[in-house]
């Protein structure tokens, strides 16, 4: 792998991934929105692009006609808060999901990897069991099963090679949404008592460093047409996890297990199998959880609320 476009690359997931292609010396195009590189590293590796989401299909026109190897595609508008239960957005998302795989095609990229989520495991266990009523959060990870759905046909079709990582629950330095590991530990720094379900439901989570470097393994070393699991190979119900971050970082402070009633759906445990990560790419993730939340606490000390 010599040169690499970044879709979403000033992202939480993205940035850090072009921060470790630079690092194995592959030249990035960074595209992301004017005003929002902030996170982009500068260096010769790495140029800058500015394009909106909506307009990704205009990159074949706009970027240097050159040879480019692969296409990473982070790019995805509302995946925290309110916004996943936008259900015209989550639609877009997949559509221009597709407009960058057949922009990618149209650049000469041989391989297309998209940030796809276990999100999409969980949403179809959620909506085809009979009965249940699922929450509005699975209209994004419906949005996710459309965009690979379409990918797979769109990329059989053109002819490039489609790879499907799916990220467990990626956390760590940089992020700044209000999902779960980011909340507790603020909590955590603030001595407030954090409160959460029983804790039984099976859960995975995975540190940015490691995330980083199993997209680059699976962009060289994964199969065409096969789905990766991005996850910690330590899955476990969640209790487990959260009691291993109390230890790291609050070990005097109340974890409230209970109060808050699971509305979710549990995967069985070999869901979050990365049997075959580890098999077809060589990742295997090497920070803990204990570890991960450590650094992510110093981290958010230091820049503050």
């Amino acid at each position: 792998m010599n040169t690499a476009i970044v879709s979403g690359a000033n992202g939480f997931v993205g940035s850090a991934v072009v921060k470790y292609l630079a690092s194995q010396n592959v030249k990035v195009i960074a595209l992301c929105r004017k005003g929002r590189d902030n996170n982009v590293p500068n260096t010769p590796l790495v140029k800058k692009f500015n394009i909106e989401l909506g307009s990704i299909k205009d990159i074949v026109n706009k970027l240097p006609q050159r040879k480019y190897d692969i296409f990473y595609h982070f790019a995805w508008d509302g995946s925290a808060g309110e916004a996943r239960a936008d259900t015209r957005l989550q639609l877009q998302n997949a559509q221009w999901t597709v407009e960058a795989l057949q922009a990618a095609h149209g650049l000469g990229c041989k391989r297309f990897i998209c940030a796809g989520s276990i999100m999409e495991h969980e949403t179809m266990a959620a909506c085809y069991t009979q009965g249940n009523r699922p929450g509005l959060g699975y209209i994004y990870g419906g949005g996710k099963v459309i965009a690979h759905i379409m990918c797979m046909s769109v990329a059989a079709k053109l002819g490039i090679d489609l790879i499907w990582p799916e990220i467990t629950n990626a956390y760590g330095v940089g992020e700044i949404s209000p999902r779960m590991v980011n909340t507790t530990i603020r909590k955590c720094i603030n001595k407030e008592t954090p409160q959460f379900t029983a804790g039984t439901q099976n859960y995975d989570f995975v540190y940015i460093d490691d995330v980083a470097r199993a997209f680059y393994l699976i962009g060289k070393n994964g199969k065409p047409f096969h789905e990766y699991l991005i996850g910690s190979s330590t899955a476990r119900p969640l209790k487990e996890f959260l009691l291993e971050m109390k230890k790291s970082i609050a070990p005097d402070l109340v974890f409230m297990f209970g109060d808050i009633p699971f509305t979710g759906t549990n995967l069985p445990i070999e869901k979050f199998d990365c049997t075959n990560t580890e098999k077809d790419t060589g990742f295997k993730a090497q920070i803990s959880f204990a570890e991960g939340t450590r650094r992510t606490m110093e981290w958010i000390k230091k820049v503050g609320k």
